[in-house]
């Protein structure tokens, strides 16, 4: 349990001293904000970037790995409109917030240093995978359930098409495609070039550790609590709970499985606060559920780290 703790604790501890510097006024929220630019735009791009480039494609994209991961995240966003329309009795838009909110895990800032530490950055290439896909995943579920609920079914290829706009200007996904261009044409760039984005790409995951913690004093634990419970219980439980069974059920491999599992043990991302206050939806719950779900996760990433 020591080791368990040992690896999940001090990432924890970044969150909270990014948290604590910021409420304390230490940590003005404009500086919180000009380096959350640094690390969504620049230097977490850069990582991926390096992460791609370098992927062996063969090996990485394994069908049962994104079958997995992802079939969990769509059972997440079913139980999460289902439970905000039949227990929460809710409406349909709030209940697509709560969905997205359910299925969108924090593969980047929480999951890869997590991996990292537990497994070695030797063992990221699944968590990578997984990454590269995710948010158009969610993004076009989550987008196309809003649009074709609010048009009365009929706004599926509406919400695909803004999907296609945000992806397209994503600075996560254009680091995603760089690197795999890269890779798939066999370029070589040149030695400097590689030194100077990997340069970058080192301060990406403390300094965004470090600004999610600064970032998560704006979300009040406020709302529904219900409706809070039924969100993180639905992602620090049944989603990595989902992928260990279709995973084992599928033959995946160990290190794959870990992969897969672990990030689906991350709690929701700040991208789930976003959403709801982009379409105005379930906006509270949203926000308290990235807040609380961090919180608590200290406790059930310990958990799934022992199972494991």
């Amino acid at each position: 349990m020591l080791d368990v703790l040992a690896v999940t604790v001090p990432v924890f501890l970044i969150i909270g001293a990014g948290y604590l510097a910021v409420w304390r006024s230490l940590f003005t929220q404009g500086q919180v904000d000009g380096l959350m630019v640094f690390t969504q735009r620049f230097a977490i791009p850069c990582l991926l970037f390096l992460a791609m480039m370098r992927l062996d494609l063969a090996a990485g994209f394994d069908w049962r790995l994104l079958l997995s991961y992802y079939s969990g995240s769509l059972v997440c966003f079913a139980a999460g409109i289902l439970g905000t329309l039949l227990w929460l009795k809710r409406g349909a838009e709030d209940a697509v917030a709560v969905g997205f909110a359910a299925m969108f895990a924090n593969t980047v800032l929480l999951g890869l240093p997590i991996a990292e530490r537990a497994y070695g950055a030797e063992s990221l290439a699944p968590n990578f995978t997984i990454i590269a896909f995710h948010a158009a995943f969610c993004y076009l579920v989550g987008i196309s359930a809003m649009e074709t609920v609010r048009a009365g079914g009929s706004g599926f290829f509406g919400g695909m098409a803004t999907v296609a706009r945000k992806m397209s200007t994503n600075s996560l996904m254009i680091g995603v495609a760089l690197g795999l261009l890269v890779n798939l044409t066999g370029l070589t760039l040149p030695a400097p070039v590689v030194e100077a984005v990997d340069l970058i790409a080192r301060a990406a995951l403390p300094a965004a550790l470090f600004g999610l913690g600064g970032v998560l004093v704006q979300y009040r634990p406020e709302g529904d609590a219900r409706g809070i419970a039924l969100c993180c219980g639905i992602a620090l439980l049944l989603h990595p709970a989902w992928t260990w069974g279709m995973a084992a059920l599928l033959d995946l491999g160990q290190g794959p499985v870990r992969a897969a599992v672990l990030t689906a043990a991350m709690a929701p991302g700040v991208n789930s606060y976003l959403f709801a206050a982009m379409h105005g939806r379930a906006v509270r719950i949203s926000a308290s559920s990235v807040l609380i779900g961090t919180a608590v996760s200290v406790v059930t990433v310990s958990g799934w780290l022992l199972v494991l």
